[in-house]
């Protein structure tokens, strides 16, 4: 598979080179936990957000709290938060305001999980693993912001950082994607790859600290 890193561009967004990859069959492993490691994920565009689709894989054995996706911007920390306190209990968190979400264990098995969000009703809902956990209402009339720091590995306690190594993610995740809308979480049972802001197949990111990049081990 060709990865093209880009250098020079997105200046106003990182200082730094992204990489550009399709990612399709592959996963990021973050293999110990760590105040560091990461991968900051950028959208195709930056826009707010009056309704939204996360849906990502991943597995780990962790029992303690961790974060799966953190979305933060410059005013507002906890713009888009999908955060496991414990094993089934699924926090989801728009505009700083939080739901749970529970769920049947179901250890050391990987996880295929989708939250929808909008704002003209404030229903949030919760997929685990192709199988609807309930709908709740979250932010009736509220807007994402624009401008965000979305990263995987770890919680951000402000924009762009201050990590605690006791929330990172550690384990494998894949399959990452983000629309603009919400989707039918039925039509995702069989894979969640082409988001129109964030797309597993056409990803542009930039890890650091100790991530790596392998073909994934499920299917």
């Amino acid at each position: 598979m060709a990865k093209l890193i880009v250098c020079g561009l997105l200046l106003s967004i990182l200082s730094g080179c992204v990489s550009q990859s399709d990612m399709k069959g592959k996963a990021f492993i973050f293999p110990q936990e760590s105040a560091t490691a990461h991968v900051s994920l950028i959208p195709q565009a930056r826009k707010s957000l009056q309704s939204f689709t996360l849906c990502l894989r991943a597995f780990t054995d962790l029992t303690r709290p961790y974060s799966l996706f953190s979305y933060n911007t410059k005013t507002k920390d906890n713009e888009i938060l999908l955060f496991v306190q414990k094993a089934g209990e699924y926090m989801f968190y728009v505009g700083n305001s939080g739901v749970t979400f529970k769920a049947p264990l179901n250890p050391y098995a990987p996880i295929h999980v989708c939250v929808t969000w909008e704002s003209a009703s404030g229903i949030a809902e919760l997929w685990l693993d192709g199988k609807p956990l309930g709908r709740k209402g979250l932010r009736k009339g509220y807007t994402v912001g624009t401008e965000a720091k979305i990263i995987i590995g770890q919680e951000q306690d402000s924009f762009g950082g201050r990590f605690d190594a006791k929330q990172s993610f550690v384990g494998e995740m894949w399959e990452v994607s983000l629309w603009d809308h919400v989707v039918p979480l039925r039509e995702m049972a069989g894979g969640c790859y082409s988001g129109n802001l964030i797309n597993w197949q056409a990803l542009v990111f930039e890890e650091k600290g100790y991530v790596v990049t392998k073909p994934k081990l499920w299917a």
